[in-house]
């Protein structure tokens, strides 16, 4: 019985969700034989100020990125 643990920050729609429980579902079904019925994908939505990386919280990361002048070529 595959169990599939996605945790993504949140703003995904219930339709984006729902592609990707449906593509992570035919992967395993076709890449591993799995069937459909016994597949489980748990989508866990965590805030940004709960997710951090690069040394940042989530949101304090995309407002520095806001604030970061454009380079014209």
């Amino acid at each position: 019985m595959p169990y599939v643990n996605v945790q993504i920050t949140k703003g995904a729609t219930r339709a984006q969700k729902a592609q990707l429980v449906q593509e992570m579902t035919d992967s395993l079904v076709r890449i591993l034989g799995k069937k459909p019925e016994h597949t489980h994908v748990v989508i866990q939505e965590i805030a940004e100020a709960n997710w951090g990386f690069s040394g940042l919280l989530t949101d304090d990361w995309k407002k520095k990125q806001s604030r970061k002048p454009t380079r014209k070529i």
